[in-house]
Formats: C-alpha cells, sequence, structure tokens
C-alpha cells in the first residue's frame, strides 16, 4: 500500500515537469520567440516542428531503454534523481536571449531547443513509466493519476499566477525579465523532479525481454488500444497546445495587452491560471466522477464534450476587454473537462501496458509511456508550430532593423490576424475536442 508521502512524491514529479517546465514551453514559448528573443514567425514554426519529428525518434528509444536500465535505484527511478539537474539548467538557458546576431540566434535557439526535448524525453518517460510499477492496484492507480495532475495543475496555478508580478519585481528588459525567471521555476523544476525520484519506490519488477529486438516497436502496432489511445493523447494535447500557444497572442493583440481591475492584473498567464486552478480541483476529482459514471470511457467522453461546449461558446464572446470575466468565466468551465480526462489518459496508458504485459509475455511499460510523452510533446508543440504558421497566412509579418534583428509589424496586425487568433483559442480545440469523443467511444478497453 503506497503511502501519502509516496503520493505527493509522485505529484511533485509533475509539477515540476508538467506544473513549470511545459506549462512555460506550452504558454510563454511562441510569444517569446518572436516577441522577445526575435525569431521569425517561420522560425518559430520550424524551430518546434522539426523538436517534434525528433520526438518521433527519441521518445519510443527512451521508453525502451528505460525498461531495460537496472540499477540501485531501480527502472525508472534513477533516470529522474540523475536528470533533475540537466533539466532545470537546460530550461534556464532556453530563455536567456544571447547577445548574437540573426544567425547565432538561431542556432542557439534550435541546439537548446533539441536539447531540451531530450532532457525532458530522459526524465519523463521513465516518470510516466513509474505509475506502472508503484502499484498493481487500479483504484490506486487511479489516485497516483490524479495526485499527479493535482500537483501538475496546482504548480501550475502557482508558475502562471506569480509570472507578470514576478517579471515587475525583476524589472529591465523583458529579455532580462525572462532569463532571471528561467533561472528561478530552473531551480524549482530541479528539486521537484529530484525529490519525486527520492520519495517514490518501485514495488513491482518488469517483466524484462532478455535482449534487445524492436519486437516490442512492432507489437505496439498491432495492440489497438494502444493505437488508438496514443491519437486520443495526440488530440488532447493539440486541444491543450493550441489554447496555450495562442493565448499570449490573444491578450497581446486582441486585447490590447492586459487587463487591469481593482489592481489585479489579468495578462495570458493569468488568465489561464483560471483553467489551471478549475483543472487542479477535477483532477482531485476525476476518480469519483469516473466511478459514479461507471467507466473511464464514458468518463473521457463526457469531459471532451464538456470542451466542446464551452470552447464553440467562447467564439461568441465579444473580442473586447469589457468582456474579460465571461471570458474567464468559459475558460473555467472548458477546465472543469480538461481537469476530468487529464488524469484518465496516464491511468489508461497503465491499462494499456498491463493489456500488452498480458497480450506479449515482457513488459513494455516504459515504451508505452512514451508514447504518451510523444503525443504529449508532439500534439503540443505542433499545435505551437501551427498558431505561428497561421498567424503568418493571416498576415502578420516581421520587420527587419540594420543589424538584422527582427520584430512583430505592428500594421501587420489586421482584423484577419485578430479572427484568426479567436478561431485558434476557439473553434479549433473545439473540433479537436470532437474528434477525441469519436476516437474514445472505440477505445475497446471498457474499465
Amino acid at each position: 500500500m503506497a503511502t501519502l508521502k509516496e503520493k505527493f512524491g509522485y505529484a511533485l514529479g509533475d509539477a515540476a515537469a508538467g506544473g513549470i517546465t511545459w506549462k512555460i514551453m506550452s504558454i510563454a514559448f511562441p510569444l517569446f520567440f518572436t516577441n522577445v528573443f526575435g525569431l521569425t514567425f517561420a522560425d518559430a514554426a520550424t524551430l518546434m516542428l522539426i523538436a517534434r519529428m525528433f520526438d518521433v525518434v527519441t521518445d519510443p528509444l527512451m521508453g525502451a531503454l528505460a525498461d531495460r536500465t537496472q540499477s540501485r535505484w531501480g527502472t525508472y527511478r534513477p533516470w529522474l534523481i540523475f536528470g533533475a539537474v540537466p533539466l532545470g539548467l537546460i530550461f534556464a538557458l532556453l530563455l536567456y536571449t544571447p547577445d548574437f546576431g540573426p544567425v547565432g540566434k538561431r542556432i542557439w535557439a534550435y541546439s537548446l531547443y533539441l536539447l531540451m526535448m531530450a532532457t525532458y524525453t530522459a526524465v519523463n518517460v521513465p516518470y510516466g513509466s513509474l505509475l506502472g510499477v508503484m502499484t498493481d492496484d487500479d483504484n490506486e492507480k487511479n489516485q497516483f493519476s490524479s495526485f499527479r495532475m493535482v500537483g501538475a495543475y496546482a504548480m501550475g496555478f502557482i508558475t502562471l499566477l506569480s509570472f507578470p508580478y514576478l517579471q515587475k519585481l525583476v524589472g529591465g528588459t523583458e529579455q532580462h525579465q525572462y532569463a532571471v525567471l528561467g533561472a528561478f521555476f530552473g531551480i524549482l523544476a530541479t528539486l521537484g523532479t529530484l525529490a519525486c525520484g527520492l520519495l517514490t519506490k518501485e514495488r513491482l519488477k518488469p517483466v524484462r525481454a532478455e535482449k534487445f529486438s524492436f519486437k516490442p516497436f512492432a507489437d505496439l502496432f498491432r495492440n489497438k488500444p494502444w493505437i488508438i489511445l496514443t491519437l486520443i493523447g495526440v488530440c488532447t494535447n493539440f486541444f491543450n497546445g493550441f489554447r496555450y500557444a495562442v493565448a499570449g497572442y490573444l491578450f497581446e493583440y486582441c486585447l490590447k495587452g492586459y487587463v487591469t481591475i481593482s489592481g489585479f492584473i489579468i495578462n495570458y498567464t493569468v488568465f489561464m491560471t483560471f483553467g489551471e486552478l478549475t483543472c487542479m480541483i477535477f483532477g482531485g476529482l476525476s476518480p469519483k466522477f469516473t466511478e459514479w459514471i461507471g467507466s473511464k470511457r464514458m468518463a473521457f467522453m463526457a469531459a471532451a464534450l464538456i470542451c466542446v461546449v464551452f470552447s464553440v461558446g467562447f467564439f461568441f464572446v465579444p473580442m473586447d476587454p469589457a468582456y474579460i470575466w465571461v471570458m474567464v468565466l468559459l475558460v473555467i468551465l472548458t477546465s472543469i473537462g480538461i481537469g476530468i480526462f487529464s488524469p484518465l489518459l496516464w491511468s489508461m496508458y497503465a491499462d494499456v501496458a498491463d493489456y500488452a504485459t498480458e497480450k506479449n509475455g515482457t513488459s513494455s511499460t516504459g515504451l508505452i509511456f512514451s508514447s504518451g510523452t510523444m503525443a504529449q510533446k508532439f500534439g503540443t508543440a505542433i499545435s505551437g508550430s501551427l498558431v505561428a504558421l497561421f498567424l503568418g497566412l493571416a498576415g502578420a509579418r516581421m520587420l527587419t532593423d540594420e543589424m538584422g534583428n527582427t520584430s512583430v509589424d505592428p500594421a501587420s496586425i489586421t482584423d484577419s490576424v485578430l479572427s484568426m487568433v479567436w478561431n485558434l483559442f476557439s473553434l479549433f480545440p473545439a473540433i479537436i475536442a470532437a474528434l477525441i469523443i469519436v476516437l474514445t467511444y472505440f477505445y475497446p478497453i471498457k474499465k
């Protein structure tokens, strides 16, 4: 029986990865790269696209490598213990803007972004795989998943809410602000990841293959639950990715910066914080909701339907700061669905891993959970890449100064760009959520 301390320790792992590094990468990086660092929309889109193709290879290889790791710390925990410092360090360097020319900046951004993705994979794939070896009790798996999501969303809430106030506290240029906050949050991510590795326990021994082979990879594509769940995972992260990647542009362009109400700053990070708090609450309630509705599959479909309805509702809100509390309300209502299905996804991956072990005779837990991490990164970053691409297609363009540095041309932010931003936050995610419902309907594990 797992202790409360262990569940809290497991929650710290996703507080670090999901609540700090991934949250900032999802919501701040698109705007940071184009409006602060100085990449063009095309460069930013290409950067995130290349990184995703890189992850298609590294994530499953990391899963297979993690499954075969043997050490005094276990199979998956050593990757968290020894990967904690590189994760925080590389994240901090990504938010630093070097005094380079355009080519040097591209090399810096591309190299560090790819290195960050590789490091995130080396930590997060084993972290997800831990769920498969900490307990064999299905209810306890749901509890661990729920703790994980509450940890991620609670830290995401703290991170996003504090971000604009910390920027004001740091002062100076935006480049200086992001560099200091990168170092601060990088240290927190390191401590959370390390604590997770030290506080958790591996109770179950994976049924290892005697030697490395490509058979587990081939087995995946004969595993119908895995195929459908991976598509669902990609779609859930497309859904979140569009909303987070475009939130900065929504405030920058549609709402003309940020909204201040009685001294309370609502910028793009604070705006999404309302959703984080809601996700934290309903992530904790997800096991009870699933028990009430009867199965993970039906609970997932109900949660996705909530996302469809309120995402469409956002489209009809006037593009005016006077309606900021209506927008906040719709973000909260949409996040009820996100909060419910987020822990279910990882619990369902554990079910798929158990199914694969029973069917094939050897454990491929790390490989299967790596596909969840790959879906997370693929969906989030491809959506971020598409946001930059769509804004360019809508007419947003860059100006280049005499030194070759680029910045957004204010005159290019026309009504067509504003409409594209609004659609990317509302109708595009609604379509993706509808697709999630269809895919979940065909998911064959009925737990």
